[in-house]
């Protein structure tokens, strides 16, 4: 039965609720009566619907052949003590190991290695990212009939992602992608975090492309996948200013939220939301998963690997809320991490420019210094938004200058382009938008619509004044948005008028 259950998991079959229905009633709920690789198959199941915790349960006592990923499950769900007794069980067992029980002890040795504090955490972490890719490369030979409880590759992408190295977890990703680790069910989660990848770059396109890899088989995503997906979807439609579209999936994100638990692997999505909930100022719904992931660092000793990156979702929400007082305490909580993480200390120096910039303290060499490091680890979008919030907020033409030549320079190293790629509908009888320089500098026809606009004239108005409809005014406006990275109506006035200045 084990190996009938493999076959139809590696055949990407309507697994979830087939597999767990098969194995509870072929074998009842009792974990000792399941083989080691029957347990496997059901634990991957749950894991995969946010689970862990049952899904620990089944490989406890499935004995030492599942260890591993018992120990990896207690983890994720926060309970450190119970894993280390998991991973002794496996270190004193008799028998011959498999590559994949060795595999699964891995991974759990090395999300250990990454939950260490203190002076050698650099070290640890450095370690744990090792650990992790060894893990994976380990499984490449077995490709898709691995079935497992969470894919080591996905692990070592998400060390990575939170350590700034955005390269390594492209390249773990990749591999896995080839090898089809895991099979179906880790197919579609190293997609989409190939996608989150691409998305912090400001690569949108490739983003999108791997979300719709990630769904080409048209069935159902398991709530794990869902949960990153919609964050995806909320997160594409924040950074190109898309408010209708961001209103949408952040409804579908909601539920996806509802229908996962808050476990140490899905930090990554609630941190994006968090964001996007202080964007729609509905920050209050996400509080008690906020709390939970709170509740669960705190029991595994406040990791900075792992607590850091939520810190710079708090901190970007209090940024869009313009909110300094809400902005210190996650500045600070960065700070005490940047003493043994490098890549704390670089979100801790956006972070303590972001708070001068919206303290009305803009120190031009401060803010590119903090923009360049952004996107240095990854963070190209955050950095040339950085420079952008700065110049729009500068009162000297010189440093104005200076500023948007960053963020337009960032932008375009990092590669960086609008979230969305369908052109705005054309109305008819007023032909199409002027389109602007490469630069990112504005067209001379949105520079007079700019002008109108700071000063207060309606779309209607504006139209009569440049013989145009109101609703290419509309668009104008939409693409001028767009390309500044405003994220609100002010925000968009603050910019247009530094457009204005530096091109007087």
């Amino acid at each position: 039965p084990g190996r009938e259950l493999d076959m139809l998991l590696t055949a990407g079959e309507r697994i979830s609720m087939a597999l767990l229905a098969i194995a509870i009633n072929t074998h009842g709920y009792e974990a000792r009566s399941f083989t080691g690789s029957q347990a496997g198959v059901t634990a991957a199941v749950l894991a995969q619907r946010g689970l862990l915790s049952r899904a620990a349960e089944l490989c406890r006592l499935a004995g030492a052949e599942r260890a591993g990923s018992a120990a990896l499950a207690l983890l994720a769900t926060g309970e450190p003590d119970a894993a280390a007794a998991a991973l002794e069980t496996a270190r004193t067992a008799r028998g011959l190991p498999t590559v994949l029980s060795v595999s699964e002890e891995l991974t759990a040795q090395g999300i250990v290695q990454s939950l260490r504090t203190g002076e050698d955490a650099a070290a640890d972490i450095a370690a744990a990212l090792s650990t992790l890719t060894r893990a994976a490369a380990l499984l490449e030979p077995v490709g898709r009939t691995a079935l497992l409880v969470d894919s080591p590759a996905a692990l070592a992408a998400l060390v990575a992602l939170h350590s700034g190295e955005l390269g390594v977890a492209e390249s773990v990703l990749q591999r896995a992608v080839g090898a089809d680790l895991g099979g179906p069910p880790c197919r579609r989660r190293h997609r989409l975090l190939l996608a989150w990848i691409a998305m912090l770059a400001g690569r949108m396109s490739q983003a999108r492309e791997h979300m719709d890899r990630a769904q080409e088989d048209g069935g159902p995503l398991e709530p794990r996948d869902d949960v990153v997906l919609q964050a995806l979807e909320v997160g594409l439609a924040r950074r190109s200013s898309d408010v209708p579209a961001l209103v949408r999936a952040w409804v579908r994100a909601r539920e996806a939220v509802v229908r996962h638990p808050v476990d140490l692997f899905t930090l990554l999505p609630l941190g994006e939301l968090v964001v996007a909930a202080a964007k729609l100022r509905d920050g209050d719904r996400l509080r008690p998963y906020l709390a939970e992931a709170q509740a669960l660092l705190a029991r595994l000793g406040d990791p900075p690997l792992w607590a850091s990156p939520l810190h710079w979702s708090g901190a970007q929400a209090a940024i869009l809320a313009d909110d300094p007082d809400g902005l210190r305490p996650h500045a600070a909580a960065l700070v005490a991490a940047a003493r043994t993480s490098p890549y704390a200390a670089t979100l801790a120096r956006a972070g303590r420019s972001w708070l001068q910039v919206l303290s009305g303290d803009v120190d031009t060499d401060g803010v590119v210094s903090a923009a360049e490091q952004l996107t240095a680890v990854g963070l190209g979008w955050d950095g040339s938004r950085l420079a952008g919030q700065a110049a729009a907020r500068a009162t000297d033409p010189r440093a104005r200058s200076v500023l948007l030549g960053c963020a337009r320079s960032l932008a375009d190293s990092a590669g960086c382009e609008a979230a969305s790629t369908t052109p705005a509908p054309r109305p008819a009888g007023d032909g199409p938008p002027v389109p602007a320089a490469a630069t990112g500098a504005l067209s001379d026809r949105e520079r007079e619509v700019a002008r109108l606009v700071v000063a207060g004239q309606t779309y209607r108005e504006i139209g009569g004044r440049l013989y145009i409809s109101a609703k290419t005014v509309e668009h104008h406006v939409s693409r001028m948005r767009q390309r500044l990275g405003a994220g609100t109506r002010s925000d968009l006035l603050a910019r247009l008028r530094a457009e204005l200045a530096e091109g007087a």
